[in-house]
């Protein structure tokens, strides 16, 4: 399998060079040449695997170039980290099923994909005796799970770029307290879009990143949308079986485009999901985009979701992509456009083919402490905000007929002040996050500037 660039530039990369150059060096997103597909019979055999091999059978397809043992070592290393047996288990409450995605280090859906990425970049950077200085930014989860997943690692060192006070308490804690001589925690005076800028600037800098040797663990690395692909297929398997049912809807929560752009691929590989569900906060681009064809950016709003707190969402690009007949020259041209203008237009046929695959919702702070509070009421299932987006968004647009899977992204007790707000009471706290506030912290607070930010890497890379 070879992957080429969103833009046309970049071509006939290995999965492992894929993997190593994160944002393709044109400036746009790596995907495969081709995506493989699985016919009835095929998924019916997969529908009977345990988690971690079906993740290796998914995977195997798109990673060709590392051999089957080193490749199932990687994924059962990276899984066995959780604390769920089946890794990401289907729950179903009061006719919707949950799936928990919330089962790893972090307690956020992000661990799927960066337990693996954290133990890929070791592998791969021992075999090529490299080292590399990874740069992400994060709204809230990202960040700490890109941590975990490389804390403590040889040849690593790791930047995280996160928006002072717009992350929840416990999620900044959680990257602040990682002590681990190689990670270095930077709260930007800013948004998260002027953090997710500056990353994507530092990375078109092919100069300095050739001189830091930079890797990304934000969703523009193919491998972290590889990785969640798996769960779509797990998911509707364990769904069916229960239910019976021909097809699937996925509510997906979702600010950066990444997670349900993974649920695109598992559609385009044969998974039977009838409809995606985009659910959006009141940063609502993507679901504009979706019920309107209105892509154009607004002003960021504080939410009591605050991973989700987008406006310009990375991996939208991928999915132009292929709307765009994976016509490279155009998709350039509508991001060169985009930057501009800071909106795309699309065709009333565009727009009708986003609709056969897409429905969405947008779900603000109120209608989201009164979901949290009337499932947990109903069910005594408690969720975390952006969860309850999603179930918000799934129970306004779906198809009654067809069962729905809601995405759980995260552990309710990372959101414990809008829990708090829905049931009056504060979320019990999990072992993992007993007397993380007595820890010792490490953050550099620095201005939301590329120049200061690569000033700072220049002082502490590898």
């Amino acid at each position: 399998m070879k992957y080429r660039s969103t833009r046309g530039q970049v071509s006939g990369l290995s999965f492992k060079d894929a993997v190593m150059m994160g944002l393709a060096d044109d400036g746009g997103l790596l995907l495969p040449e081709s995506i493989p597909t699985f016919d009835k019979e095929e998924l019916e055999a997969l529908a009977e695997l345990p988690y971690t091999e079906l993740a290796f059978r998914v995977i195997s397809q798109f990673a060709d170039d590392i051999p089957a043992n080193d490749l199932k070592d990687l994924i059962d290393r990276s899984y066995a980290s959780f604390e769920h047996p089946q890794v990401t288990p289907v729950v179903s409450e009061d006719g919707v099923h949950i799936l928990e995605l919330f089962h790893g280090p972090t307690l956020a859906f992000k661990d799927v994909a960066l337990q693996l990425l954290g133990n890929l970049f070791e592998y791969l950077l021992k075999e090529r005796n490299q080292h590399m200085n990874i740069i992400g930014a994060t709204s809230g989860d990202t960040g700490s799970a890109a941590i975990y997943g490389v804390r403590g690692k040889q040849n690593i060192n790791i930047f995280i770029l996160h928006p002072k006070g717009r992350v929840s308490p416990i999620q900044e804690m959680q990257m602040t307290t990682v002590t681990d001589a190689n990670v270095f925690n930077i709260a930007v005076e800013g948004t998260f879009d002027d953090a997710q800028s500056i990353v994507k600037e530092i990375f078109g800098d092919l100069d300095y990143k050739e001189k830091h040797a930079l890797g990304a663990v934000n969703s523009i690395n193919w491998a972290r949308v590889l990785a969640q692909v798996v769960y779509y297929f797990y998911a509707c398997f364990q769904v069916q079986k229960q239910t019976g049912a021909e097809q699937v809807e996925f509510s997906v929560p979702t600010g950066n485009f990444g997670d349900i752009f993974a649920g695109y691929i598992a559609r385009r590989m044969g998974v039977p999901i009838k409809r995606l569900i985009l659910a959006t906060n009141a940063n609502n681009i993507l679901s504009r985009f979706v019920n309107q064809g209105d892509y154009s950016a607004a002003t960021v709003n504080h939410s009591l979701s605050p991973s989700m707190d987008i406006q310009v969402a990375s991996n939208f690009e991928r999915y132009l992509f292929y709307l765009y007949g994976e016509d490279a020259a155009r998709v350039n041209a509508a991001m060169d456009n985009f930057k501009q203008s800071g909106e795309l237009t699309f065709s009333n046929e565009e727009i009708a083919e986003v609709q056969h695959t897409f429905a969405a919702a947008s779900i603000d702070d109120e209608q989201t402490v009164e979901t949290i509070r009337t499932f947990h009421q109903q069910t005594g299932y408690l969720l975390d905000p952006h969860t309850a987006v999603g179930l918000g968004a799934g129970h306004q647009v779906r198809d009654k007929n067809t069962p729905l899977i809601c995405l759980a992204t995260a552990h309710p007790a990372k959101f414990g002040d809008a829990v708090k707000l829905a049931i009056g009471n504060d979320p019990e706290l999990p072992p993992a996050f007993q007397g993380i506030d007595t820890l010792e912290k490490r953050v550099q607070v620095l201005p939301a500037t590329v120049d200061h930010i690569k000033n700072y890497v220049d002082q502490h890379a590898l």
